[in-house]
């Protein structure tokens, strides 16, 4: 018996050894996608940096539901993080809309610039109360109108119903560019355009792969006329219960991710244009100004909104190179 308890007490780990926290995350894209790679990295990296004190799962393909729901549980503490898209967390603060508004960035570089600047700081920090954090934005590339055939210019547009995600900023959007916005969820575009429910969409090139909608909407118009960013979300308690020291290497671990997600974003891109071509797709190059001029409306609305919108709005023009 002596032998035995001796097996016993010394077959499992020490009682006063700390558990390992598991961090459990909602994404609603494939493992293809780069800010699944990029999310990966991290995860790696924090459980190392932290010996161990934290893990990341993640959960892709929404199977924890839509990024509304993803967020929900986020905020009750049913899960720790999430990636969701900007318009999401619209809906508890209106100042969002400014890092989501039509040709407000130049390009990849200054979208990367702002993200990393601390000028979206304050912006983050107002939605605290609502059960979150927001800890950095990924980008998701620079969303164009796909359909049946190029679009050069607002007219080419006419009666088009071009799927949105849910939000009245980018259902007004589409409708100054000159077309029809149609809100609805992306899982339901490749049969609403089969059945003409839908003449085309509006994303970037990865998603636009990822999905083959080169296979309904083969022309893919460079009308350049949104950078969406996607916000990372983490559950107020569990940010709240880390050490200082873990916060501070969650916060440079954030930072390092959002770079790399940028450079892996870029890699994707290329990589997504050859599958498309290679399907029959055809990419179109656009001249952007008549649709930045039919937008201007929109623009305004939202920098007027709010003394803070229009701080935040000259604050990422005034990054601009």
């Amino acid at each position: 018996m002596a032998a035995l308890f001796l097996l016993v007490g010394c077959s499992g780990k020490k009682s006063d050894e700390p558990k390992s926290k598991l961090l459990k995350l909602a994404f609603n894209q494939s493992e293809n996608h780069p800010q699944y790679k990029a999310l990966k990295e991290f995860g790696e990296a924090l459980e190392k940096e932290t010996n161990g004190e934290y893990t990341l799962e993640i959960s892709p393909n929404a199977l924890l539901g839509d990024q509304r729901a993803a967020t929900e549980l986020v905020q009750n503490g049913v899960i720790q993080m999430a990636v969701v898209a900007n318009p999401v967390v619209e809906n508890f603060n209106k100042d969002f809309a400014v890092i989501g508004l039509p040709y407000i960035y130049d390009n990849l570089e200054h979208q990367k610039e702002v993200f990393i600047s601390g000028a979206l700081d304050d912006l983050f920090g107002s939605v605290k109360g609502s059960g979150f954090e927001v800890l950095g934005a990924f980008t998701a590339g620079s969303r164009n109108i796909y359909t049946n055939k190029p679009v050069e210019k607002p007219a080419d547009l006419s009666g088009y119903k071009i799927r949105v995600m849910q939000s009245d900023t980018m259902k007004k959007m589409v409708d100054y560019m000159g077309g029809v916005g149609t809100p609805m969820a992306q899982s339901e575009v490749y049969t609403a355009v089969q059945q003409g429910v839908l003449e085309g969409g509006e994303n970037n090139e990865v998603t636009y792969v990822d999905l083959k909608h080169y296979e309904i909407a083969p022309y893919f118009s460079y009308t350049n006329h949104l950078m969406v960013p996607d916000l990372i979300i983490m559950n107020n308690s569990t940010y709240d219960e880390m050490s200082d020291e873990n916060k501070v290497i969650l916060k440079n671990l954030i930072k390092e991710t959002i770079n790399k997600e940028f450079i892996a974003w870029n890699e994707n891109v290329e990589a997504a244009k050859k599958i498309a071509k290679e399907n029959g797709a055809t990419f179109v190059d656009v001249s952007i100004k008549p649709f930045q001029e039919r937008v201007k409306p929109l623009q305004q609305s939202v920098i007027d909104s709010s003394e803070n919108s229009k701080i935040l709005y000259d604050a990422i023009r005034d990054l601009s190179k």
